[in-house]
């Protein structure tokens, strides 16, 4: 006897959504971001922006040795 899968309406409708944006926009991810960024700056709402760009911020890590131990 075979279970039939579980199905969950609200991860259905995520996916369903998900397939048409990427089909809107060819599947381009970059062209996601920029009409995001269109529509946030478009509808006048405060936007955080970061003191410095986080992009361009190297983080230091502590100097790691190794003995020949």
């Amino acid at each position: 006897m075979t279970k039939k899968p579980m199905t969950d309406p609200i991860i259905d409708e995520i996916h369903r959504t998900r397939r048409e944006m990427s089909d809107r926009f060819g599947g381009d991810f970059v062209a996601m971001l920029d009409d995001a960024r269109r529509r946030q700056e478009a509808s006048g709402r405060p936007i955080w922006h970061p003191k410095h760009d986080e992009q361009n911020v190297a983080r230091e890590r502590p100097a790691t040795s190794v003995s020949d131990s």
